[in-house]
């Protein structure tokens, strides 16, 4: 027989699972409705924007994300499409490739932002007092690949 995750366990893992795929629904949703994009693509404007310069190589936008190097670059493309993102080839090396973010991909990204904000707060960080938060933040910093095992 396998062994199962216990009641408590399944509480705290099953309440994570089902919180975050409800709240990516509905930013998924919401971001595709109102502004034409998909989280994926709301990602890579992020990473754009808060880069000093407004431009990432492509090769480490994918390390940074969920998606690989060439689902990353699909989603560059869609955004170079939508005029929101352009890519510059990298003249360091000759190989790899910027995606540098438009004036009307930052605008664009600014309004889904305030959107994006706003949605999270009302559907998940409301439900917490500050105190809470700053424990869910600590847990969260535990659950990172570089933080140490806690031991029993």
């Amino acid at each position: 027989m396998p062994d199962l995750f216990t009641k408590l366990e399944r509480a705290a893992w099953g309440g994570f699972i089902a919180t975050q795929s409800r709240i990516f629904r509905l930013i998924e949703d919401d971001l595709r409705a109102r502004f034409g994009l998909s989280h994926t693509e709301f990602e890579v404007l992020l990473r754009l924007y808060l880069s000093e310069q407004g431009r990432v190589r492509v090769q480490d936008l994918a390390a940074r994300s969920l998606l690989s190097t060439s689902g990353t670059s699909r989603a560059i493309d869609r955004l170079a499409r939508a005029g929101h993102v352009e890519r510059q080839g990298a003249e360091e090396d000759g190989r790899g490739a910027y995606a540098v973010l438009t004036e009307a991909g930052r605008a664009h990204f600014e309004q889904a932002a305030e959107a994006h904000v706003a949605l999270v707060r009302r559907e998940f960080l409301s439900r917490f007092t500050p105190e809470e938060l700053a424990q869910l933040g600590g847990f969260w910093e535990r659950a990172r690949p570089d933080a140490q095992p806690r031991t029993a």
